[in-house]
This record gives C-alpha cells, sequence and structure tokens, in this order.
C-alpha cells in the first residue's frame, strides 16, 4: 500500500500514523485517499480569525497546521524547526538571516497569506531554493470598496458627524463636503484592485485618470483616461494609490510630488506604507496642500498594526503627529478584511503548498528576477 504522505515524511513512526489515522486496525481506504498530502505548517502573525478561516479551508486540504501569535524574525523562526512549509503575512521579517535560519531547520516553502512581498529577500531565497508563493488576488472588491470608504468618510465627515450626534450635537458647521460626480480622481497602479477601484468611481460619475507602467486593455473599456505622473498630480482632486512597492515606488509621495497636485487634494492609500513620505505628506498637510488623507497603511506599521495598544504609550511620533490632523482618517490595514476575501486567502494559500507537496507547478510562485549587471 503506497503511503499517503508527501516524500519529506515517508519515514514518520507508527505512533506519528496512529496519531493521524488511529489505530492499524481500523483503517479504511478512504483514510489514505481522502487527502493526497500533508504537510506541516507553521504560521506566524496569526490571529484568531486566521486560525477559524484556514482551519476551515483546511478540510479539504488535510495539512497539520500550526499557529504561532509571534512574528516571523530572527528570533522566533527557530519556532519552524520541523515545519515543510511556513506562511506568513505583511509585517513578518523574511530577509536572509531569517530565510537561512528556515532553511537550516527544514523549511522547503515560503507561503505568503498576501499579494504584496516586499519583506521577502527574493534573491537569498532563490539561493536556498526555497520557493516563494503568494495569493495575488483574493478580493480586489474589498481593497477598493475600503478605498471608497475612506474617500467617502474624509468627503462627508461622517466619523465626525457620529460623534457629534451621540453628544446631542445637530449642527452642521465643518461638516460640508463636496459631490463626487464630476471630480476628477487619479489612480496610480491599474492592476486587479486598481481597475476594480475605477469601475466604482465611473459609477459615481467621476472623472478616471491613471497611471500604469503596464496598463490593461480594459483601461479604455471603462474610459479610464491613461497619462503621465505629473499630468495626474496636476488635475486630480482625489489620488489613490494601488500599486506595489518596489525601489521605483518607495517614497513616489514626496515632497516634489506633492508641489505637483492641486491645491486641497485628497490623498488616499490602501497599497503599501512606504510608497508615502510621512515626513512630507505631514508637510503638506500643515500647508493645506493635501487637504484630506486616508491612510490603511503606515510605513512604520509593523510597530503598530494589527495589536491592540490602547493601554500603552505610543512611541511613533510621526504617526502620533498624523493622528492629531482632524482630516487626517487611518486604519489599521484592514482593507482586505472582509469575510470573502479571508475564505479566498486561506484557500488560495493552501492549494498553494498542496501543489509543492505534490510537485505540481507552482502558479502563484513569486519570480525571482536578476538585475542587469
Amino acid at each position: 500500500m503506497p503511503v499517503p504522505f508527501g516524500s519529506k515524511l515517508n519515514a514518520t513512526p507508527s505512533s506519528v500514523w496512529q496519531a493521524a489515522f488511529g489505530s492499524w486496525n481500523t483503517l479504511k481506504l478512504s483514510d489514505f485517499t481522502s487527502y493526497p498530502s500533508r504537510m506541516n505548517i507553521t504560521f506566524f502573525s496569526s490571529k484568531p480569525y486566521d486560525q477559524q478561516y484556514f482551519k476551515e479551508a483546511n478540510g479539504e486540504f488535510g495539512h497539520q497546521l500550526q499557529f504561532l501569535e509571534v512574528p516571523l524574525n530572527a528570533h522566533t523562526a527557530v519556532l519552524a524547526q520541523g515545519a515543510g512549509a511556513v506562511c506568513v503575512f505583511v509585517n513578518d521579517v523574511v530577509n536572509e538571516p531569517v530565510l537561512h535560519q528556515l532553511s537550516d531547520n527544514g523549511v522547503q516553502l515560503m507561503a505568503l497569506r498576501c499579494a504584496g512581498y516586499n519583506n521577502v529577500d527574493l534573491k537569498a531565497a532563490a539561493a536556498l531554493n526555497m520557493p516563494v508563493v503568494r495569493v495575488p488576488a483574493y478580493s480586489p472588491y474589498a481593497v477598493a470598496e475600503h478605498t471608497l470608504a475612506l474617500i467617502l468618510t474624509l468627503n462627508r465627515q461622517t466619523h465626525r458627524a457620529y460623534n457629534r450626534v451621540r453628544e446631542g450635537n445637530f449642527a452642521l458647521t465643518g461638516l460640508m463636503g463636496f459631490d463626487l460626480h464630476g471630480s476628477t480622481v487619479g489612480l496610480i497602479g491599474l492592476g486587479t484592485i486598481g481597475m476594480v477601484t475605477a469601475r466604482i468611481l465611473k459609477g459615481f460619475g467621476c472623472r478616471v485618470l491613471g497611471f500604469d507602467i503596464k496598463p490593461s486593455a480594459e483601461c479604455q473599456e471603462i474610459g479610464v483616461e491613461l497619462t503621465d505622473l505629473d499630468s495626474l498630480y496636476a488635475q486630480s482632486d482625489i489620488i489613490s494609490l494601488h500599486c506595489p512597492l518596489t525601489p521605483q515606488t518607495h517614497h513616489l509621495i514626496n515632497e516634489e510630488s506633492i508641489a505637483k497636485m492641486k491645491n486641497g487634494v485628497m490623498l488616499i492609500n490602501t497599497s503599501r506604507g512606504a510608497i508615502i513620505d510621512a515626513r512630507a505628506v505631514i508637510k503638506g498637510l500643515k500647508s493645506q496642500k493635501i487637504k484630506y488623507l486616508g491612510l490603511d497603511v503606515y510605513e512604520e506599521e509593523g510597530d503598530l498594526f494589527f495589536e491592540d495598544l490602547s493601554g500603552k504609550v505610543i512611541q511613533d511620533d510621526v504617526f502620533m503627529r498624523l493622528l492629531s490632523f482632524n482630516n487626517v482618517l487611518i486604519t489599521g490595514h484592514q482593507a482586505f478584511f472582509t469575510a470573502n476575501a479571508l475564505h479566498s486567502i486561506a484557500h488560495i494559500t493552501l492549494q498553494n503548498i498542496t501543489d509543492f507537496e505534490q510537485g505540481k507547478s507552482l502558479i502563484n510562485a513569486v519570480p525571482f528576477e536578476k538585475s542587469p549587471r
């Protein structure tokens, strides 16, 4: 009878077989055929909602799941000993030293339960022959709709109105907004999320400008006007960022680019925090060049987001300065956070791992491209 485990576990002791399947005399053929393979997976930075959705999705795959609340870094990498795959999130540290530790401990696959991979040293992973897989598209609607939530909240001041009414203050002074219909919105990044955002904005009656290094033919179909960055900055009432973090987009929004924007611009970022130079944005807010700022990401969010810090003194002075503006709205990297997205993330991640275990093509592998000499 063939062993149902992956090749890395062929020498599994009988005690582990019994733990997985029960005693030998109760084995059924279905016990061997329910799951084509099993892999030990260690999850870092896991929250209760991660555990819920991954456990539910794992009913289809049957992997061995170990959930850790601690983030992955040089101090915690040892906790993955014995795992064939490690699953990480956006703020985990996956640099060369960490990858070497994981490889030495037997980890063969790095699975990201997110789309971005700027926190992974792809060169080091390639040198260790450790594939990196991701979830390129889980629910673009989740992020796009959160983008609109930030825009609408900042524009119509619904968060401030909510607090006023609860206190018996029904005055409208300071709550005036503007019609989105007829406004010009510039989208930087026209991937899946950017295009969904464009469609929603077109539904509001907005004029949509777009910039992308590789725009799709769909742009013309839905009426997105492709332009260069300088023209987008100069014409847009609202600018929303949907591009990945790369060396080229790091601090794309800086003092120079802000100076090219319209006075009173609204700036939205649901992509990656380091695309914005926070100090430059603070200057823009103080000069009123930027009239509204909506952020779901922050460059130094690794020390802040996904944790309850309400009983502590936050030490990040830049972040606290941003919070001091009444025209700034910050959410804690929650744009992705819908039931639909979490279901997709769990299923795609486990499918990626199963494909690796079974020696199939990794359709969601992150390619490592060597820089030209």
